[in-house]
């Protein structure tokens, strides 16, 4: 599904820096990745890579083994809405706006009409098990609610990978709980997923685990 081949990124702001040293990587279909290790040692450079967010100073990386190098920037927004849903530790939804409208705007982009939008974005928050707080302004749901509502945003677009950047950050150990769960049952469907974490009970979570420690990935 994901294929980096001796990808590297390297920053130069006058100084270079090597965030990402070159790296060979393969995620398949259905996997559970976590990605661990240290602040600044290269985990959000690599999930950038992986997610098109950013793209390597060198070398490849394929997505369902087409080469994204050359692409236009048209062409790998399109790829990545189509592919790809993101959840960060900030939730990012906004307020005055209900739950299910925040879901919605996740789609607003996509190629999907806006009745169509409302049904896939009333799945997602059903599959969240949040259908009772679907009209709730996000100012009055739990730090944990929030995260769910932020993960039904992410995969209303049924998104064939989720990139998952310290989901449960801002969670207490109840809610951290909750959205694990939750995770393993998207990926027992079939959803691709990776998550970049600090939290040891969240990295054992997965199937496979990486380290990145000063730009180098490594299995753990």
């Amino acid at each position: 599904m994901l294929e980096l081949i001796a990808a590297s990124r390297t920053y130069d702001d006058g100084h270079p820096v090597h965030a990402l040293k070159p790296t060979t990587l393969a995620i398949g279909n259905g996997e559970y990745v976590t990605i661990t290790g240290p602040s600044g040692s290269g985990k959000s450079t690599l999930l950038n890579l992986l997610g098109l967010l950013d793209s390597p100073t060198n070398g490849g990386y394929r997505v369902s083994g087409d080469e994204t190098a050359g692409m236009s920037a048209g062409h790998l927004g399109s790829l990545r809405g189509r592919l790809f849903g993101f959840v960060f530790q900030a939730f990012h939804l906004l307020p005055g706006r209900t739950a299910l409208e925040n879901v919605e705007l996740g789609m607003l982009y996509g190629p999907h009409r806006r009745a169509e939008r409302r049904a896939r974005a009333l799945r997602a928050i059903e599959k969240i098990g949040l259908a009772h707080r679907a009209h709730a302004d996000p100012r009055t749901l739990s730090g944990g609610e929030r995260q769910r509502i932020a993960i039904a945003r992410a995969i209303a677009g049924t998104p064939r990978v989720l990139f998952c950047d310290e989901p449960t950050g801002n969670l207490d150990s109840a809610n951290t709980a909750t959205v694990l769960r939750l995770l393993r049952e998207l990926n027992a469907e079939g959803l691709t997923v990776v998550v970049i974490t600090h939290d040891p009970e969240v990295a054992v979570a997965g199937t496979r685990t990486l380290t990145v420690v000063d730009g180098h990935v490594e299995e753990a």
